[in-house]
């Protein structure tokens, strides 16, 4: 009897402290809206850097799709270029930060796994 009360106790409280947390599916969907909101405005839907804004743009934004720059970026450059944007990390200072991302890694983990969806 006192195994089935620990038993029972413990998927409670499982469920219980997992209520807060975003679903596992539903990360890929919001890091797919952000990027449409925040990121294809410069580096475009397709990920090429043709987005409505780059044509204003000096230096031109990342393409994500060239194989050789998908091959030399971690995913740890990405991410702190994502939250600390383009100056922190020795880049263009045009690309904006996204201090609001920091706290939020599951997001930026999709926002990296959204970039590298673009590799040829």
């Amino acid at each position: 009897m006192n195994r089935w009360i620990v038993v029972s106790l413990v998927a409670v409280l499982s469920v219980a402290c997992k209520k807060d947390e975003p679903k596992a599916a539903a990360v890929p969907a919001e890091a797919e809206e952000l990027f449409g909101q925040r990121c294809a405005t410069c580096h475009g839907t397709d990920g090429s850097g043709n987005g409505p804004a780059a044509a204003n743009l000096n230096p031109k934004p990342r393409a994500y799709n060239d194989a050789a720059w998908q091959a030399a970026v971690t995913d740890d450059d990405l991410r702190k270029v994502i939250v600390k944007g383009g100056a922190a990390a020795g880049k263009s200072p045009l690309m904006p930060p996204n201090p609001d991302l920091e706290a939020k890694p599951a997001l930026v983990d999709g926002l990296v796994a959204k970039i590298r969806s673009f590799k040829k």
